[in-house]
């Protein structure tokens, strides 16, 4: 079993015209994930995170959109770019009680903090309301996390 190159390259505006880039007219859901590193501890918990500690942290960014002309919803760059600056680079080798708002540094807390952030971005960029932010999963562990959907948090309490 051999690797078969390509006879051809494909050539925009020869092989393929740009009215062909955009194959569908669905929404479709575009996610990236990241990493950061955060000490914490909780208050009222009876248990080892009453004490400080820190975490690997996953994040995972999920947003939906129709694509462009080019068949793209939102370059990841750009979903990296805004997360990274808005999240990331604020809570990566923090201490999360001292940089978050005053809460308890919870997944579940912070997650919605996350989405509030993000979501903040897109509007600021002039992004949304053609690309939705739709669920924000944070992991505390590799087997333990929170996670907030558009749905959730447009309820009413």
């Amino acid at each position: 079993m051999g690797f078969n190159l390509p006879k051809k390259v494909q050539i925009l505006g020869e092989d393929i015209q740009s009215d062909q880039l955009k194959y569908h007219q669905k929404r479709v859901l575009v996610s990236k994930e990241f990493t950061f590193d955060s000490a914490h501890h909780l208050h009222c918990y009876e248990g080892k995170c009453q004490n400080m500690h820190g975490h690997t942290y996953k994040l995972q960014v999920i947003m939906s959109g129709t694509t462009d002309h080019r068949g793209i919803t939102i370059d990841f760059t750009d979903i990296k770019r805004i997360t990274k600056q808005h999240v990331i680079e604020r809570l990566d080798h923090q201490y999360l009680n001292e940089i978050l708002p005053l809460m308890n540094t919870t997944a579940e807390n912070m997650v919605v903090w996350i989405y509030e952030q993000l979501q903040a971005a897109l509007l600021e960029e002039g992004l949304f309301p053609t690309v939705a932010l739709e669920e924000i999963r944070l992991w505390e562990t590799p087997t333990s996390y929170a996670a907030v959907t558009r749905t959730l948090m447009e309820e009413q309490c």
